[in-house]
């Protein structure tokens, strides 16, 4: 086998229905697939809720757990029983219900073999008067209590706006929620574990969708304290680079391509998803709704072409 065919990953994303989704991710990123109501894109995934299958030779159906376990020398020989990172696209046409999400000690406690949930968000686009959920504003614990039980959420709730290119980073313990007309890419620990506290009393199916106060109130921070982001912007020779963030469990970066240009990536391996244009690397095409892993083989290539990329590792 030649090592250049392992060198890059392509991958069938796996989409999911919400009762809160839209069609703003079939018809930006033309993945021309017959689902109504889309909320998620998994476009790099190995959790078993959505395991995402290689497109390429020569794993080409394998799916990405399988590789995982069978050949960790493609990624850097990281040391995880799981592939620990989920990159998604998420499009709110509703409100997503107020949650909060649990650490690593909660979630293995909670469901066996589960990963924490620490997760960061960028907007892609939003409406004009778009905002999100994000903290609390009770100053204990007594407080928060009082509050949930008398539904004073427009009390409880912290609520921001947004505009295209806010990044968020979503710490567990972190009360929160996306809100209507928001769309925006997540890196996050491979977890399906969230938390509801509220839903706005909407039904599913004829039923209200379980929600989780016990839960919520194991895991919740109190009080708030805002996460201080420390965004860093580099002009480089093939256009720009955004340092967003560096915490226990990624690094999230963009990456803006207007000139042909040598590029150097740290990490085991990286995650790619690409946000917009088209172009290539070495001589692969890629092009706006691609999702492929650069395993560990292939951290020094050439980019070109006009694109917009979210790059992620695992730290």
């Amino acid at each position: 086998m030649n090592i250049d065919d392992e060198k890059i990953l392509f991958l069938e994303p796996v989409f999911k229905q919400k009762i809160w989704g839209g069609n703003r991710i079939n018809s930006l990123f033309n993945y021309n697939i017959d689902i109504n109501n889309i909320g998620e894109c998994w476009g790099i995934s190995a959790h078993s809720e959505g395991d995402c299958i290689i497109k390429n030779e020569p794993f080409k159906n394998m799916p990405l757990s399988v590789l995982w376990d069978k050949r960790r020398d493609l990624f850097g020989n990281y040391n995880s029983p799981v592939f620990p990172l989920l990159i998604k696209f998420i499009d709110a046409n509703e409100d997503l219900s107020i949650q909060v999400h649990p650490d690593d000690i909660y979630a293995l406690s909670y469901k066996n073999g589960e990963l924490g949930k620490t997760e960061c968000w960028l907007v892609l686009d939003c409406d004009e008067d778009a905002s999100i959920v994000i903290g609390h504003n009770a100053i204990d614990r007594d407080e928060f209590k009082k509050m949930v039980t008398q539904d004073n959420w427009s009390g409880l709730i912290r609520e921001v706006p947004i505009k295209k290119g806010d990044f968020f980073q979503i710490n567990p313990g972190c009360l929160h929620a996306i809100k209507k007309g928001t769309l925006l890419i997540e890196t996050q620990q491979s977890s399906d574990l969230t938390f509801r506290l509220y839903d706005y009393g909407r039904l599913e199916n004829g039923k209200p969708r379980q929600l989780h106060i016990k839960e919520c109130m194991d895991c919740i921070s109190i009080p708030f304290e805002p996460f201080k982001n420390n965004i860093l912007y580099y002009k480089t020779a093939f256009g720009y680079k955004i340092h967003y963030i560096d915490c226990k469990y990624y690094s999230f970066y963009e990456y803006g391509i207007s000139n042909s240009a040598k590029i150097n990536m740290p990490g085991s391996f990286n995650c790619v998803s690409v946000l917009s244009g088209e172009g290539r690397i070495d001589d692969i095409s890629i092009k706006k709704g691609d999702h492929f892993i650069l395993t560990g083989l292939y951290r020094k290539f050439n980019l070109s072409g006009s694109l917009r990329l979210a790059v992620s590792n695992p730290n």
